[in-house]
């Protein structure tokens, strides 16, 4: 019965993988879509994002499924309370790619993306994609190192963020309020995309050791 529990568990855990896989895909998607005006790239995104909300359905009916005819204790509860909150985070990492695909479809065929700003957004898009494989790793290896490194590229995502509102802010801003708003919209897309995978960071430590005050950063 163990071993068939435990099967079970890692089978959920490479679920969590693969979320995670997918929400960089489409960040990657919506990126490309953001930075080229393709709107293919873009639709791309929008359809893809059934599959993960698929995912989670699958993987919480999973977890709760071993909650009720395993009745898991101690370290075994953690690690299926902590992928409950992991899917919902991953999801919640392809809702925001979606959300920047949306902004890709509505203003096509215009670009979204004043010149000044592409670059910006290129290394905002290339960092979220980077997180969203380190959190996927980190599910796998549960590595602190690596656990801190995405503490880090947060706090570098924040920064860039901080930048983009200053730019938008700034008295030589040339491109109207409509534009700002999309820019300022897009940036806390990216924003947000790094936080949930701080958070997925910070549970898959929870679920080796129980402690739920320990910084990422320390």
């Amino acid at each position: 019965m163990r071993t068939e529990f435990h099967q079970q568990l890692h089978a959920l855990n490479s679920d969590l993988t693969r979320m995670c896989e997918l929400a960089g895909e489409a960040m990657q998607r919506a990126t490309v879509g953001l930075l080229t005006v393709d709107l293919e790239a873009a639709e791309r995104v929008l359809s893809d994002l059934e599959v993960l909300n698929r995912m989670r359905r699958e993987v919480d009916h999973a977890a709760l499924a071993l909650l009720a005819r395993q009745a898991p204790v101690a370290s075994d509860l953690r690690l299926v309370v902590a992928a409950v909150h992991i899917t919902s985070d991953a999801d919640r990492m392809g809702g925001l790619a979606a959300h920047v695909a949306r902004i890709v479809r509505r203003r096509h065929p215009d670009p979204v993306l004043p010149n000044e700003v592409v670059g910006q957004f290129s290394e905002m898009g290339s960092l979220a994609v980077d997180l969203a494989e380190d959190a996927a790793s980190v599910i796998i290896d549960g590595d602190p190192v690596r656990a801190s490194r995405i503490r880090d590229d947060d706090e570098a995502m924040n920064a860039m963020h901080r930048r983009l509102f200053s730019t938008v802010m700034s008295p030589d801003w040339s491109h109207g309020v409509p534009a700002a708003i999309d820019l300022v919209l897009l940036g806390r897309f990216y924003e947000r995309f790094a936080d949930h995978a701080v958070a997925i960071a910070a549970r898959v430590l929870f679920r080796s050791t129980g402690d739920t005050t320990r910084d990422l950063g320390q």
